[in-house]
């Protein structure tokens, strides 16, 4: 494995990573296309589905519906429809649309106007959807129905009251749930997506490098709300946007300041965020440590930089228990064992991201679950995905009378095709300075 560091300085230039609109559309349509035509059949052939049926109303899009369809499409209009249909090996995956568009040309837009008591079923499109299916005779049909995730969940109960009185009794007996075919095929990434990815970085790390600097902050003035919302009008102004709002917050010698909620900044305050950005369907997320030197001081104080040293240690401890086929609880009580055996005081919480901010796949603990997440942890790492290696570490440090302060980072990773796990961009190994 190889790990990229860095040092963010000023100079870092802090620019809209993507082009245009209609180049980011066109761009998007390519991923579209090789996540249809490679990624897909094989997820329907490794669990077992013949037709796959996703089914949703405008408004009401079930979470797999923005991976399925084009950069241009938002909604589902009236009512959409996709069905796929293992054909086999020799004639693939048949894709069909009933209702909304063809996507660019990658679904048939499937009509018939020829069908007759269609208000029998109260609705031409279930009617349509009838006899589809019956003239495909699947094996299995899978629908989005899932307790355990919510990426597989999207079939509302509308939908599917309907949809069951479509299909009668001779094929809702086929009926399926493989609820990891939506999870799985969300949380595929195809390589063409990694460099758009690292661009998008490259501007979270330069926003956070400046948001942590005296360009931003003036200590004794300056709150840590001033920086959120810096933070928020710099997307703004950048054509950008994000999933969730930015947060700012300080650890301070000899004061408990968790209860404080736009604290004004001083001299000696460690600093930390969380930060992510969204764009082409895409989003980031990181957290970073900040110092604001003290009158006299030109670095971190060696306690410090400790614990970010310690959080560095158990980022790797994570990263290297990483492989594809382990489960998320698998690699979490490698993790934490390990963590222990080093003496590390530290909580492992990582999750997937890329098409969602906490996206499809394996969570690797919660803050608040660290012996494992029943279900939502037991799913294995795939390769072609994308993790935030999320987690924190604390340490007593010696200039603050021992008091312990806390180190969280968050850095996203990629994983191959074979099975490497890198950074997107790099990690933080020292602090964010203000001086």
């Amino acid at each position: 494995m190889t790990f990229l560091l860095f040092s963010t300085t000023l100079s870092q230039e802090i620019r809209n990573p993507l082009p245009s609109l209609r180049e980011q559309a066109r761009i998007h349509q390519e991923w579209l296309k090789a996540r249809v035509e490679t990624v897909l059949p094989n997820l329907m052939r490794t669990h077992g589905v013949q037709m796959w049926i996703v089914c949703m109303r405008e408004y009401n899009e079930d979470p797999v519906f923005s991976s399925l369809v084009s950069a241009t499409t938002f909604a589902a209009r009236r009512r959409t429809i996709l069905v796929f249909y293992d054909r086999g090996p020799e004639k693939g995956i048949e894709r069909l649309a009933l209702g909304g568009s063809s996507q660019g040309g990658l679904y048939t837009a499937y009509r018939d106007t020829t069908v007759k008591n269609a208000e029998l079923w109260g609705d031409i499109q279930w009617a349509t959807l009838a006899k589809l299916v019956e003239s495909r005779d699947p094996k299995t049909i899978s629908v989005n129905i899932s307790h355990t995730h919510a990426f597989s969940d999207g079939l509302s109960a509308g939908e599917w009251e309907q949809l069951q009185k479509a299909l009668g009794p001779k094929y809702v007996q086929r009926v399926v749930r493989a609820d990891r075919l939506p999870l799985d095929y969300i949380a595929t990434r195809v390589p063409a997506m990694l460099p758009v990815y690292k661009e998008m970085m490259k501007t979270a790390h330069a926003i956070i490098g400046q948001a942590f600097s005296n360009q931003v902050i003036t200590p004794g003035k300056t709150t840590t709300q001033d920086v959120v919302w810096w933070m928020r009008q710099k997307l703004q102004e950048l054509g950008l946007t994000t999933w969730f709002q930015p947060s700012v917050d300080i650890q301070r010698q000899g004061k408990d300041m968790s209860s404080e909620s736009d604290p004004v900044i001083l001299r000696g305050d460690v600093l930390h965020c969380d930060f992510g950005i969204t764009g082409m369907r895409l989003n980031t997320d990181t957290q970073h440590m900040g110092y604001v030197l003290r009158e006299g001081e030109t670095d971190v104080p060696s306690g410090l930089q400790h614990t970010l040293s310690r959080s560095n240690r158990l980022q790797d401890i994570v990263v290297e228990a990483i492989k594809i086929g382990r489960t998320g609880n698998e690699i979490l009580a490698m993790a934490l064992k390990k963590m222990k055996d080093e003496g590390i005081d530290g909580t492992v919480y990582c999750h997937p991201v890329g098409e969602h901010g906490h996206g499809a796949g394996p969570l690797i603990g919660l803050w608040d679950r660290q012996q494992g997440v029943p279900g939502r942890g037991d799913v294995p790492i795939l390769p072609n995905t994308w993790h935030s290696i999320e987690l924190q570490a604390s340490s007593k440090v010696s200039e603050w009378g021992d008091q312990v302060v806390r180190s969280a980072q968050e850095e996203d990773v990629f994983i191959d095709e074979s099975g490497n796990v890198e950074w997107v961009l790099g990690r933080q190994t020292k602090y964010h300075l203000v001086k």
